[in-house]
């Protein structure tokens, strides 16, 4: 669905992001996106939503050049950000003029989700907390069905309970033929959501797999005492949470933070597991 080759991107002469970026998703998937502050994580969104231009290189989505911003491509793809524009709108003026542009766009759908997040039609942008604005949109994200949904920080505002509400929402649109990607620090709110991993560092890739294919690979345990076998471990009050190899038939679940900061602080041994 998404397919990145030798892709460059740099806001001036001295700042380059990005340098042969290759990267690839597929349909049926929910990505999670992981990298540290300035990595490019909300750069490469948007350039996959059309709203950036890579230097050199090609960004296809859908078979369109992102660049392009071809309309059958944006009416099939919607990117959430972390920080948005509140219009001078109630939530049905603004549904009555932007779904429209999408044409899977189904209104009983979003009308549940206003019920489960306690939302009305009637409430203007304006008076909506910040959380209530997110949930607003997230909810016409979701029910605009479109092929590719991108979501930037998407837990940012939210409290505990809408947050358990999101990830069941997301998860009830999962389908084959579409990408969800989802690009978080709050890696605690989508451990048990994300089918994949994407982690970027110094303008690469440097984990791209899924999470099936990580827990065959490495064994997460929280465990009494080191055995010198670890490929990483943190010191926490229950004991010391571990990254081992997974030598058996073991499946344990995956422990994002713990897997991001393992990536961080040994690549090439995380590399050489996959490769």
């Amino acid at each position: 669905m998404i397919q990145i080759e030798n892709l460059n991107f740099r806001y001036s002469k001295r700042t380059k992001l990005f340098d042969g970026l290759n990267l690839s998703m597929d349909s049926g998937l929910i990505y999670g996106l992981l990298g540290r502050n300035g990595a490019g994580k909300t750069t490469l969104l948007k350039i996959m939503s059309g709203m950036l231009f890579p230097k050199d290189g090609i960004c296809r989505v859908l078979g369109y050049e992102s660049s392009k911003r071809h309309p059958a491509m944006l009416s099939d793809i919607f990117f959430v950000p972390e920080e948005f524009y509140a219009p001078a709108l109630t939530i049905r003026q603004y549904v009555d003029i932007y779904a429209p542009f999408y044409p899977e766009f189904s209104h009983e759908q979003f009308d549940t989700y206003m019920d489960e997040l306690q939302l009305s039609k009637e409430y203007h942008f304006k008076s909506l907390s910040l959380g209530q604005k997110k949930k607003a949109v997230l909810g016409f994200a979701l029910a605009a069905n479109t092929r590719i949904l991108i979501l930037d920080e998407p837990t940012n505002g939210l409290d505990i309970p809408s947050k358990t509400q999101f990830r069941r929402m997301v998860a009830s649109t999962a389908t084959e033929d579409r990408c969800i990607i989802i690009s978080t620090h709050q890696v605690r709110d989508i451990d048990k959501l994300i089918d994949a991993v994407i982690i970027l560092d110094n303008s690469k890739v440097v984990l791209n797999h899924t999470v099936e294919s990580i827990t065959e690979k490495l064994s997460f345990k929280t465990i009494g005492e080191t055995t010198g076998e670890e490929l990483y471990i943190e010191e926490s009050i229950a004991g010391y949470q571990t990254i081992t190899s997974n030598t058996g038939d073991e499946t344990t679940q995956i422990n994002l933070e713990l897997l991001f900061n393992a990536t961080m602080a040994n690549q090439q041994a995380i590399r050489n597991i996959f490769n």
